[in-house]
């Protein structure tokens, strides 16, 4: 088992929060099982933190800076811990995401990443078979808090009628999700609309894709394949999807007119259904 004193506090985020956690947790003259009774947790969940086994959440973050009294050290930290837990080649592409002022995307097959609830999300992220589901999920839960600061981006959002119908996670899940998008109604700068099937070939056909805008760096394209992510600032494919973006918008129905549309599916297709009538059933069986 890797000791904690051994750790290189600049291999990693992860270690140095491990580091920090134990230092910390020492130099307040507690042990684990009393670290973990003063946050609601076991002992050996913050063991295993302090050897780097689990991924830290931002609630156990919180918890510790009240209870060692560390001025939000650890929630500090735990984006940078949470981040790092992301697929290498999406690192970068996080890092930009959190700066941005501006994100567009078009998105064919599911709801966005930083539109989904935490059980879409897993049911999305369990089909890549991660060994760390829960940690994975954790990471893209934490990217949602660009959206709840006082400076938040604006993002526009256009999805195919499709992501709509795909029952992802199952019924309960899927009105839990379009609720979620249902709840920015009220979001100045969370705007969403769908492109309908009636739209019939239109300038997305190509695939999903994001931009990024910035307050004085080059806008950024970002697409995925099979194995991983791909970012560009090259002003020619910029060009290029911003006219995309701006054929699908035109193609997409209304902001409003996309809310109607995903109540109604969330109500007719993922809404509570009838109980089947007994009687009748036993009628027929006789």
């Amino acid at each position: 088992m890797v000791q904690v004193r051994d750790l290189d506090p600049s291999a990693s985020p992860l270690d140095y929060y491990a580091y920090e956690l134990r230092r910390l947790r020492e130099a307040a003259g507690l042990k684990l099982g009393q670290l973990g009774d003063i946050i609601y947790c076991t002992g050996s969940l913050v063991g295993m933190i302090e050897h780097t086994k689990r991924v830290p959440t931002r609630d156990f973050s919180e918890r510790v800076d009240a209870a060692l009294g560390t001025d939000g050290h650890f929630s500090r930290l735990v984006g940078l811990v949470l981040r790092s837990v992301l697929p290498s080649w999406f690192q970068a592409y996080a890092e930009m995401e959190a700066r941005a002022t501006f994100i567009s995307t078009y998105q064919a097959q599911v709801v966005p990443g930083l539109l989904q609830t935490e059980a879409y999300a897993r049911a999305v992220l369990a089909t890549g078979l991660p060994e760390r589901l829960d940690e994975v999920v954790a990471a893209r839960m934490e990217r949602h808090r660009i959206l709840r600061r006082e400076a938040s981006p604006m993002v526009w959002v256009v999805l195919d009628e499709g992501v709509l119908h795909r029952p992802i996670g199952g019924r309960g899940v899927m009105h839990g999700q379009l609720a979620h998008l249902l709840s920015f109604d009220d979001n100045r700068w969370v705007q969403i609309q769908v492109l309908p099937y009636a739209a019939g070939e239109h300038a997305g056909l190509i695939g999903s894709f994001n931009s990024l805008r910035f307050a004085k760096d080059p806008e950024i394209v970002y697409t995925e394949d099979l194995m991983s992510g791909h970012m560009t600032a090259n002003p020619d494919a910029v060009r290029e999807a911003a006219l995309r973006y701006a054929h699908l918008q035109a193609a997409a129905l209304s902001v409003e007119d996309s809310a109607a549309l995903i109540t109604r599916v969330m109500e007719e297709r993922y809404g509570e259904q009838p109980e089947p009538d007994r009687r009748a059933v036993a009628q027929v069986q006789l």
